[in-house]
């Protein structure tokens, strides 16, 4: 194979996943972090001694290559098997989830529970007219009753948008094959075989110090392969000729620099590739870059006794008159993230930025996580001893109206202008990938780069049928890509993260 070298912008899972594997194909590489640390959205935080995620990522897939990639990274004995537990809290109770049958009678009464089931049944007889947008799919797999007090408020505060503004798309990837039928299946057959539908995964594998351990170790391999990871570093301008990207320029704490480049393997967010093109792309292309949104996402993390805290991975906080979204305890992800008898728990706020909460002074924020933990009786504002907060921009692509278009209008141009600058990852697609999906869309561009073979990478977690149910024979359907470091669960972006 002819010497070949590629920079790679982002060392979150997809562009470290991409460095891996090629400088075990002796491919030269540079990667670029503009931020101080690698993991991107999958990194592990820490502070003062304490490590926490920017949100929970369970480490489960039905992807081979990912499951041997995360052992090859680490050796089992830094990997944990954790029993997943997640609840809801709506209105001063917590609903399990999966649901239990018994759970949820006795929490919404017989009355409310009749109601449900009668408005999801004339969601059968009468589905919604439009199931294009969030609100009538689901509308449509759980009824009326259940989507207004389950769905709707939950996810417009997760997004920001009104939930007829969200196209189905999302919903169908994250919710999948899940309805309130089979809910209720798994309620009364628990035995039934719940890796057929993520949602109701209830062991996953975990990093004994958090997910940022994988992608710290994996950096450490590719420098010690030959490649570079550089922090604090962006990608400027991708500068291409003659029908191809040539070059990168970088600019870092030592300035500028310009590095000549065979390939460019992109997880930065797809519109900033656009708008980074020299010459630049054309009007249309840059309009649709422009048409792009996100999200973005603090965690108020808060140290408490570990008594105070709950046995929970993460309990959806869909009770109204709060502005937190979710609240996870570290803890109950891994017993080495407790120290001296106290855990952390990470409340998640979903944000733009620039708005109230992303301005906030930190105590401000720590104040509010504290107050809002004690209103809804979960921890006494007394036993918050410290408190951190981490902000995180762009962590969420938003599926709103037109942004398939804006996808494809751009994924067009870059493969006839610039063939050999692939983007890769969640933000580097504007898909909603999970940290296995985005790791093997790099595998794939990595294997086209070495091998020369055409792998489309854009159809890794598209399909529903193509990521749900397993064969007959109880192997994975061909080439799923599903299940993986996220979070799933009816209602929740991600791991997401995501």
């Amino acid at each position: 194979m002819p010497s070949q070298h590629t920079v790679i912008i982002g060392a979150g899972p997809a562009g470290l996943t991409a460095a891996y594997e090629l400088t075990r194909r002796d491919v030269a590489v540079d990667v670029v972090e503009a931020d101080d640390v690698v993991g991107g959205i999958s990194r592990t935080v820490e502070r003062d001694g304490w490590r926490f995620d920017i949100g929970g990522h369970r480490f489960f897939t039905k992807v081979p290559q990912v499951e041997a990639f995360w052992h090859e990274i680490l050796p089992d004995e830094d990997f944990l098997l954790r029993p997943r537990m997640s609840r809801i809290h709506y209105r001063g109770r917590l609903f399990d989830y999966p649901l239990r049958a018994g759970n949820a009678l006795g929490n919404l009464g017989v009355v409310e529970a009749v109601r449900c089931v009668g408005s999801y049944l004339w969601s059968r007889v009468r589905p919604p007219a439009d199931q294009s947008h969030f609100e009538g799919w689901v509308s449509a797999r759980f009824g009326t009753r259940l989507y207004r007090m389950f769905f709707k408020t939950y996810t417009e505060k997760v997004w920001g948008i009104p939930a007829t503004e969200l196209q189905a798309d999302w919903a169908a990837q994250r919710i999948k094959n899940l309805s309130l039928a089979g809910a209720v299946r798994n309620a009364l057959f628990p035995s039934r075989d719940k890796t057929a539908i993520t949602s109701l995964i209830e062991e996953f594998q975990y990093p004994k110090y958090g997910p940022g351990m994988m992608w710290e170790r994996c950096a450490e391999r590719v420098v010690k392969a030959g490649g570079t990871v550089t922090l604090n570093t962006s990608a400027r301008a991708v500068h291409r000729a003659d029908g191809r990207a040539v070059a990168v320029t970088v600019a870092g704490p030592e300035g500028e620099r310009r590095v000549p480049t065979d390939h460019v393997i992109s997880s930065m967010p797809i519109s900033d590739l656009v708008r980074a093109m020299d010459p630049p792309a054309p009007a249309e292309v840059r309009a649709a870059a422009d048409a792009l949104r996100h999200r973005d996402f603090l965690t108020v993390a808060l140290v408490v006794p570990a008594d105070a805290g709950f046995p929970d991975n993460w309990i959806y906080v869909h009770t109204p008159g709060v502005r937190v979204g979710r609240i996870q305890n570290f803890g109950s992800w891994s017993p080495f993230l407790v120290r001296d008898g106290y855990t952390c728990l990470g409340l998640e706020y979903f944000v733009n930025v620039g708005d109230d909460l992303w301005t906030a002074d930190d105590d401000d924020l720590v104040a509010l996580g504290t107050a809002e933990l004690a209103r809804l009786g979960l921890v006494a504002p007394d036993a918050v001893s410290d408190g951190y907060v981490v902000r995180m921009p762009k962590a969420y692509p938003v599926y709103d109206e037109g942004y398939e278009q804006a996808v494809d209008t751009i994924r067009r141009w870059l493969a006839e202008a610039v063939p050999n600058v692939h983007p890769v990852g969640r933000n580097g697609m504007h898909r909603y990938n999970n940290q296995d999906h985005s790791m093997l869309t790099a595998m794939l561009t990595a294997a086209n780069i070495v091998d020369g073979t055409a792998h489309d990478v854009w159809t890794v977690n598209v399909e529903e049928s193509y990521h749900e149910e397993e064969t007959g024979d109880g192997r994975p359907a061909a080439g799923d890509g599903r299940h993986g470091t996220g979070r799933a669960a009816p209602v929740m972006p991600r791991r997401a993260v995501a």
